[in-house]
């Protein structure tokens, strides 16, 4: 009977170990409140009096279970008892889902995430998240939050922002890392357009608070790995995703350096191309070029590094030139004479800073190396590849992206950009030697997780325009 458990709230946390047992037991406990609240919910519709009680026993037992979430190695038990499908139909779990789903508790038993994780996409929790992100703005606030609204005064329904949306945003942000099923599940669900409205808020306005700020981020993640399927690239311009972000950026708020990133991941590669003459399209070359030309000191609040910046802005600039045709690239080009070349002598100052970074890193790394031979020690291809790694997070990726650039813009067939690179190479002692030898290695590398074939055109691509350079 129901009520040899009513006692619960305050006995497992003094006298019962928490253990398999009393965690199946809380389980069970939840199922039952969980039913005989919906069984009142039908039955009573317009009196709340009557589904109130049943209402706080099932809260109760919702805040007990946030125990589970410090042993991720009983997590199964959530599925094998099927709890999974009753905690997804409550909106109230949401903050219990989230703390579940904690990077760091998720770490600590590999296996147990995997089985929740696995029950919960089951579950379809992305469109339930999305249903919620949609419904939490909702004027009627009982909808959004039948328990919370209850318990939580302080939640008025004038707030377009709560708990539960952070919540939200961080479960889809974890769910949609490195998961293309959920990705498209996402994309079909209309669930781009859904991070794009919520995402609208902070074109003009910050977010008011640390926790808007992190749900804010959490949402531009979402959307960044949303984009890294090529179908939610279309979505992302059907949606005028382009649009708003090149407002973000050009409205000076905290959502700028996101908005960056967003543009960066939705024109990268081939599947880019609608993207990058779209943005053409609607003036981004206005908006980016002044972000070039000088990265904006504001950067620190957001916790953006000088170098990320310059990542993000040199990489859009050379997805346009890899993936612009016709009159969208003349525009590019053109944006490059401009005020005496000004724009290449940026490239070049840019390309010195990041030369230099690179070579104190190779450095280093000669020296480490030196090191690990006169001990005697192996190199194998894992310490090569983890030294590579490092040599790209000393700046060597964004020098790729600069040579690029440079080399494309040597071959646009407008002899006054050419000779502005060569001018300064010869000025400042630099050598196209050097810049043929990074463009090597990164055509070497290219293409991560691409056909051969891919990498075969892109290789090639790249070697014929060091030839003409």
């Amino acid at each position: 009977p129901l009520a040899s458990f009513l006692p619960l709230s305050g006995s497992i946390k003094q006298a019962e170990p928490v253990d398999e047992s009393s965690v199946k037991k809380m389980i069970l406990t939840f199922e039952k409140r969980s039913y005989k609240n919906q069984e009142l919910r039908i039955k009573f519709p317009d009196n709340p009096e009557k589904f109130m009680e049943s209402e706080l026993d099932l809260n109760d037992i919702i805040q007990e279970m946030h125990v589970i979430a410090t042993m991720p190695d009983l997590y199964h038990l959530l599925v094998e008892l099927n709890s999974v499908h009753s905690l997804l139909g409550l909106l109230t779990v949401v903050d219990l889902l989230q703390e579940l789903t904690d990077i760091d508790t998720l770490h600590e038993s590999e296996e147990g995430a995997e089985v929740l994780i696995d029950a919960l996409l089951e579950g379809q929790v992305v469109a339930l998240l999305v249903q919620n992100m949609e419904r939490l703005d909702e004027s009627v606030k009982e909808e959004a939050d039948g328990v919370y609204n209850t318990l939580s005064c302080h939640l008025n329904a004038k707030m377009p922002f709560d708990a539960n949306k952070l919540y939200c945003s961080e479960i889809l942000a974890i769910l949609l890392q490195n998961n293309d099923d959920t990705r498209e599940l996402l994309g079909e669900m209309d669930g781009i357009d859904v991070l794009l409205q919520q995402l609208s808020v902070f074109k003009r306005h910050n977010p008011s608070t640390a926790e808007e700020q992190e749900m804010m981020e959490n949402l531009f993640d979402a959307l960044c790995s949303c984009l890294m399927l090529a179908n939610n690239r279309d979505r992302f311009l059907k949606g005028e995703g382009l649009q708003l972000m090149n407002l973000m950026l050009r409205e000076k708020k905290m959502s700028r350096t996101s908005a960056l990133k967003v543009l960066d991941h939705g024109m990268i590669g081939p599947e880019g191309a609608d993207n990058c003459h779209k943005f053409v399209d609607i003036l981004g070359l206005r908006t980016i070029f002044p972000l070039f030309m000088k990265t904006p000191k504001k950067m620190k609040k957001t916790g953006t590094s000088e170098k990320e910046h310059e990542e993000h802005v040199c990489s859009i600039i050379a997805s346009m030139l890899r993936n612009l045709k016709s009159q969208q690239r003349s525009r590019l080009f053109t944006k490059f004479t401009e005020n005496d070349c000004e724009k290449v002598d940026r490239l070049m100052e840019l390309y010195f800073k990041y030369l230099e970074a690179v070579q104190q890193a190779d450095k280093r790394i000669e020296g480490e190396k030196h090191e690990m031979v006169r001990r005697g020690e192996i190199l194998d291809d894992g310490m090569e590849d983890e030294f590579y790694l490092r040599r790209l997070d000393a700046g060597l990726f964004v020098l790729q992206l600069i040579c690029y650039i440079m080399v494309e813009i040597g071959n646009s067939g407008i002899a006054q950009l050419q000779q502005r690179v060569h001018q300064i190479l010869n000025v400042r002692g630099g050598s196209v030697k050097v810049i043929r030898h990074i463009m090597r290695e990164y055509a070497e590398s290219i293409g991560d997780g691409k056909t051969e074939e891919f990498k075969e055109v892109e290789r090639k691509r790249i070697m014929d325009l060091l030839d003409s350079f």
